[in-house]
């Protein structure tokens, strides 16, 4: 699953130039990941390709694992503003789902990433770090749907419930060798699992266990 980079209004031209360049630089490091390997290839090796300087490519990603770990970062920064932004008593399990539901079938490039990523334990570490953030901001947000006491856990298993299911299901569409599931199959997966734990959640808001 690939997040989209819907936004209210068009960029102006700068802000359009700019990614442009981001998205050059992604590309072309994916090509050299690919042929050469993750390790072989360096940013040096990336910019002359990309036709920039390697400080411009500082100016778009930290490190060199950034540059495949581009859709976890724009996936947790959009998901982040839903979540925050949501409306007035929608709780946090409802936007999530309203948000998987922007999401598209991945891409090719995704498809590439993932498998790049999956051969690299650096990487492998890198992703769940990713993932580790997105589990914390769910758990935040679920504990003050509950208005949980400090130290509940019930928010943290919620929350790492939600983004194992996500996980999991991202990773089987994003397979290389594909499978049985379809994209809108597994959208109506999450769905049915996001609705039983949305009615979990509505039980722990009804009492508190003595």
């Amino acid at each position: 699953m690939e997040p989209t980079e819907a936004v209210p209004a068009r960029p102006g031209l700068r802000e359009r130039k700019k990614q442009a360049t981001r998205d050059t630089i992604a590309r072309v490091a994916l090509q050299l990941f690919a042929e050469r390997g993750y390790d072989n290839t360096t940013l040096a090796d990336i910019a002359e390709a990309a036709n920039v300087s390697p400080r411009t490519i500082f100016a778009y990603f930290d490190r060199k694992e950034d540059i495949l770990l581009c859709d976890e970062m724009v996936f947790y920064e959009q998901l982040k503003e839903k979540l925050e932004q949501r409306a007035p008593g929608t709780t946090t399990v409802d936007a999530f789902r309203d948000f998987l539901r922007t999401i598209g079938p991945p891409s090719e490039e995704a498809m590439l990433r993932k498998k790049i990523i999956h051969g690299e334990e650096e990487l492998r570490l890198a992703a769940r770090a990713h993932h580790g953030r997105v589990e914390q901001l769910i758990a935040e947000l679920i504990a003050q749907d509950l208005d949980a006491p400090p130290g509940d856990i019930r928010p943290v298993l919620v929350a790492a419930s939600m983004t194992a299911m996500f996980t999991d299901l991202r990773d089987r569409l994003e397979a290389e060798t594909g499978g049985p599931m379809t994209f809108e199959q597994a959208i109506a997966v999450l769905e049915d699992v996001l609705e039983f734990l949305r009615g979990g959640l509505e039980a722990l808001q009804r009492g508190r266990p003595s």
